[in-house]
Parts: structure tokens; C-alpha cells; sequence
């Protein structure tokens, strides 16, 4: 950074320092000679111009004004000669006052301009010649316009990017904390709701049945144990950003292969769970699998919390396109249906929508309830065996 800013300044001495030869070694140069040295010795002010756009601004005017006032034109000169003579140191100036349209406040813009264009209009005044004041002023105003209006559209896109990347910003946000909400969500209820359960039997059976009640105690302890652990896994994973990357690996997210052990949870509950299984079993991605689970487990806790029933069945259809996953009970199903007003079945479709599949949830006409969701499956990679 040091380094840079030297460089910066070293093409600011050297700006000045080519005005000196410029205006000493050329005193009978034509005006367009001057005019093209004064444009070209403006181009050693790029690393100024992005530190101190004020400061360029300045040294440009100084420099334009310099090659016209102290570089008398010649009487033999020609009228588009001196013309261009004037109008090329000018330019320099137009071009730095757009980029300083676009990187500064807009007084200082205005202030900028007013500045840029009384010096151009009392040199065109003092030093044009009879017919060329008018042609030179109308000139020289159009060009600063053109160079401020591009500054005004460049600004105004840089500002329109910037706003596009903070809603997009705010967009991803809310987004992660609606996924984390979800899973927060999926995880506790799930296990409150057999928790719950458990309790309410302990408390029941305490007195009479002392062994059923150490089951339920037990079975409060396994699944509050097993929650606490997602819980902790989740929490270390939104610590991840702020820690050293170089820690032990985090426990996988849960999937389809821990169904079966979400059924005998589940059955603890007093809810018992018949899980099928169709279709080439094989690995999944990675979102698909854990949305898969997470819909099962959303099913089956408002089977335990609303439908009254003793059973349920769970069906996985692995299939060539699509994922297919059902959980049906013979319940209540229209008690059950009032879970929808929920966050549960909101939280379903919303890990549906975003795996661009479809979800069905409601009661079934011969009694219960099904929750059903057909999930998309991306195409397998082939990879093609080179012959030996």
C-alpha cells in the first residue's frame, strides 16, 4: 500500500515536471503539439486521481491553464490549431472531472464542476480569438456535460450494484436463519413431544408400575441426551465461521439410514412404526437425505402429539427421478390437520420448495392422516471407462 502511494506521487512530480519541459522547450510548438503534451502528461496523474481526485482535478487545471497561458500561440497559426490547442489540455480536465462525479459526494461534485467550468470559460475568454470564443465555450461546455453525465450513469450503477448486493445479503440471511429455524424446529419438537409423552406416563404408573416408570425415565434420559447433542452440533456448526477450521470433524447430519432408530424412539412414545423400503437402496445428496429424514420426523411427531392412534406407517420409495416418502396413521385426522397451522407442515414445505419437489398433507378419507413428498432427483454422473 506504502508502495503504491509512492508511485501515486512520483506521477504527480512527474506530471509538473513535463509541464516545465513542455512549457520551456516548446515555445513555438503548434497548438495541436501543446495540446496532445498536455493531454498525454495528464495520463501520469492515474495513481493520484484514485487516491486524491480533488488534488488531480487541481493539477489538471493548473496544467491545462499552464499550456495555454505561458505557451504564446504563433501568429502564423492556424485557427483549428489554436483550437485544438485549447481544447485538449481541457479534455484532461473533463475526463478526471468525471471520474470525480463518480467517487465523490455530490457538493463536492457541484463544487467540482463550477470550478472546472469558470476556468474554462475565462480561458476560452482571454485567449480564443474573434469567432472561436463562441465555437470554443459551446464546445468545451457540451464535452464537460458528456463527461459528467457518464460520471452521473457510472454512479448510479455502482450505487444500484451495491443495493442489489446488500438485498442480497440480507436475502441469504434470512434465508440461513429460516434453515436454522427449521432445524431447531424439527429437532426439538420431535423429541419434546416424546419427552412429553414419557412424563406423562412416569407420572402415571409411578406407584403401581415402578418398572414402567424407570423405562419412561429412561427413555426421557436417551432422547434428552440425543437432543442435547444435536443441539450442541448445531451451535458448534454456526461457531464454525468464528474457529479455526482445523477441529475435529462434526457428526454427521441425520438421514434416511436413521429412520429405523427414529421408529423405536418413536415407539418408546407409544407409537408404534412400520417402516418400508422399495426401490435400489443407495446413497443420496447430502440436502435431499437430511430433508427426507427431517420430513419423516415432522410426520411422525405430530402423529405422537395429535392423532391419537397406536400406529403408523412409514414407506420409502427409492425411485429412478424421485424420492418418494409417505407417513400415514389411521388417527385423527382432522384433529391432526390442525398441526398445519403450525410451524411443522410450514416447515415441511418449505424444505420441499426448496428441493423443487411437491408435498401433500392432510386427512385421508377412510380416517387418519397422510403426509406424502416426492423429492427430485439429480441425474447420476456417468463416468466413461477408457479401454485398456
Amino acid at each position: 500500500m506504502t508502495g503504491s502511494k509512492a508511485m501515486a506521487w512520483v506521477g504527480g512530480v512527474l506530471y509538473l515536471f513535463a509541464l516545465v519541459l513542455l512549457i520551456g522547450g516548446a515555445p513555438r510548438a503548434s497548438g495541436t503539439v501543446r495540446g496532445v503534451g498536455g493531454l498525454l502528461a495528464a495520463s501520469l496523474l492515474v495513481g493520484v486521481l484514485r487516491r486524491a481526485p480533488r488534488m488531480a482535478l487541481a493539477m489538471t487545471l493548473f496544467g491545462s491553464t499552464a499550456v495555454v497561458v505561458f505557451i504564446p500561440s504563433p501568429v502564423a497559426t492556424s485557427t483549428s490549431a489554436s483550437y485544438q490547442g485549447q481544447f485538449l489540455p481541457n479534455l484532461a480536465v473533463d475526463l478526471v472531472l468525471g471520474f470525480l462525479v463518480v467517487r465523490s459526494t455530490r457538493r463536492a461534485s457541484i463544487v467540482a464542476v463550477a470550478v472546472s467550468f469558470t476556468a474554462q470559460m475565462l480561458l476560452i475568454a482571454g485567449f480564443a480569438h474573434g469567432d472561436n470564443v463562441t465555437l470554443n465555450a459551446v464546445i468545451a461546455f457540451l464535452t464537460m456535460a458528456a463527461s459528467c453525465m457518464v460520471g452521473l450513469l457510472t454512479r448510479e450503477r455502482r450505487e444500484h450494484a451495491v443495493a442489489l448486493r446488500t438485498q442480497e445479503v440480507a436475502e441469504a440471511v434470512t434465508a440461513e436463519r429460516l434453515r436454522i429455524a427449521r432445524e431447531l424446529h424439527d429437532m426439538v419438537a420431535h423429541s419434546i413431544g416424546i419427552i412429553a409423552i414419557q412424563a406423562g406416563v412416569g407420572s402415571r404408573v409411578i406407584e403401581t408400575q415402578p418398572a414402567e416408570a424407570r423405562e419412561a425415565l429412561r427413555a426421557i434420559e436417551a432422547t434428552s441426551r440425543e437432543t442435547l447433542s444435536g443441539l450442541r452440533r448445531t451451535l458448534v456448526a454456526l461457531r464454525q465461521a468464528d474457529l479455526d477450521t482445523a477441529q475435529a470433524p462434526l457428526a454427521p447430519s441425520p438421514g434416511l439410514a436413521d429412520i429405523e432408530r427414529l421408529a423405536a424412539a418413536t415407539a418408546d412414545a407409544g407409537v408404534r412404526v412400520d417402516v418400508r423400503r422399495s426401490g435400489e437402496q443407495r446413497p443420496l445428496p447430502a440436502d435431499i437425505d437430511l430433508s427426507a429424514y427431517r420430513i419423516v420426523q415432522e410426520a411422525l411427531t405430530n402423529v405422537v402429539r395429535h392423532a391419537g392412534t397406536g400406529r403408523c406407517r412409514v414407506a420409502i420409495d427409492y425411485g429412478d427421478e424421485e424420492l418418494s416418502v409417505e407417513v400415514v396413521d389411521d388417527g385423527r385426522g382432522a384433529t391432526a390437520n390442525g398441526s398445519a397451522h403450525g410451524y411443522g407442515i410450514v416447515g415441511m414445505r418449505e424444505r420441499v420448495g426448496l428441493l423443487h419437489g411437491h408435498l401433500s398433507a392432510g386427512p385421508r378419507p377412510e380416517g387418519g392422516f397422510r403426509v406424502a413428498a416426492r423429492l427430485p432427483l439429480p441425474e447420476p454422473v456417468e463416468v466413461p471407462v477408457e479401454a485398456r
